[in-house]
């Protein structure tokens, strides 16, 4: 990599700096069904608890746009607006709710902290929203007791809220339950019911172990898989008091890990410890950058002064040479003077 190359990537950088310094932190990444509201919670210092604070997209104070600020009353507590902001700086944080998501508004947004000051930049948090087109569910592993019932929430979003929605058995396409023309079904076994906005529920009742295994969710020619676990009924023992024992271990069902479904508790249960330590490696990503950037600098800057000073050795070496060679021939040639008088 050329030194030019180095400092404009080094200089490129320099728009990230507030975001790395750990004062406004925020997830690296939001995500959530086309059409319905996402809510993103910005952290901040306790020192900018009276500032400003806004909402934009893209990726810099400079170059996004702005959608909500904690100053403008058409933005703040907004439930029937497109984009709200709340600041709760006992909690000292804001929060951004955006509403009716599009697949369209996918893109870079920025949490910022207005500072005021004419050579001071503002504190800010890069973060994507990512508005998905088609299915998710609330929970992708439910429980239920063998003779119980287990509910199962299945979100799509707005495109599939006409479309036929079906819960089936992973593997056999056969064992599909179809919801009618009014958006639900129901049988001895399973219920299923579609509310036609974000949502639909399939409630499994009266629970055998042969129930346990992986389902599907459908709409339209989304799917999401679903693992049922059916534990076995819990029996009690008269003594002095009823007691449940708990299922023997030869009876444990065992099924591989499931990946965390897109919910709003899943996005709040991650620690703003791990946000801070992503930020403050990259404030020594970036400091390690300018101080190599400077170190090439000072190597380029020095290297015509070396050559000068190679130049200047070899000519004084070829100087310390005619010098020697006059001075030989002198002593040569006064020598034979002597040789001649004698």
């Amino acid at each position: 990599m050329s030194l030019k190359r180095l400092v404009f990537l080094t200089l490129s950088l320099f728009p990230w700096i507030p975001a790395c310094l750990c004062n406004v932190t925020t997830l690296e990444e939001f995500a959530e069904l086309e059409g319905r509201s996402l809510s993103i919670p910005c952290h901040y210092e306790p020192k900018y608890a009276s500032n400003v604070k806004y909402w934009c997209r893209g990726w810099t104070r400079e170059f996004c746009s702005i959608l909500a600020r904690t100053d403008d009353p058409r933005s703040i507590n907004r439930a029937d607006g497109k984009v709200s902001i709340f600041d709760d700086p006992a909690q000292q944080m804001f929060t951004v709710t955006m509403n009716d998501l599009k697949e369209g508004e996918s893109g870079w947004y920025t949490c910022g902290v207005e500072i005021g000051g004419i050579f001071e930049r503002d504190d800010v948090a890069i973060t994507r929203i990512k508005a998905i087109h088609g299915m998710s569910v609330v929970s992708r592993s439910v429980r239920g007791e063998e003779g119980g019932s287990v509910t199962v929430e299945c979100l799509y979003s707005e495109r599939y809220r006409e479309s036929e929605k079906k819960w089936c058995r992973s593997g056999d396409w056969s064992s599909c339950l179809l919801t009618g023309s009014d958006g639900s079904f129901e049988d001895t076994s399973v219920a299923i019911s579609d509310d036609r906005t974000w949502a639909f529920t399939v409630t499994l009742k009266k629970l055998q172990m042969r129930d346990s295994g992986w389902y599907l969710c459908c709409a339209g020619q989304k799917q999401m898989s679903v693992y049922v676990l059916v534990t076995p009924r819990s029996t009690t023992t008269t003594t002095t008091a009823s007691v449940t024992s708990p299922p023997p271990q030869d009876q444990a069902v065992v099924h591989p890990p499931l990946p965390k479904a897109i919910t709003d508790e899943s996005w709040d249960s991650q620690s703003p410890l791990s946000e801070s330590m992503v930020g403050c490696f990259c404030v020594v990503l970036l400091v390690f950058l300018v101080l190599l950037a400077k170190k090439l600098w000072r190597l380029h800057k020095r290297e015509p002064a070396l050559i000068q000073v190679q130049q200047a050795k070899a000519r004084f070496k070829e100087s310390s040479w005619d010098v020697g060679d006059q001075q030989n021939v002198a002593f040569l040639h006064s020598d034979g003077q002597d040789l001649h008088k004698h």
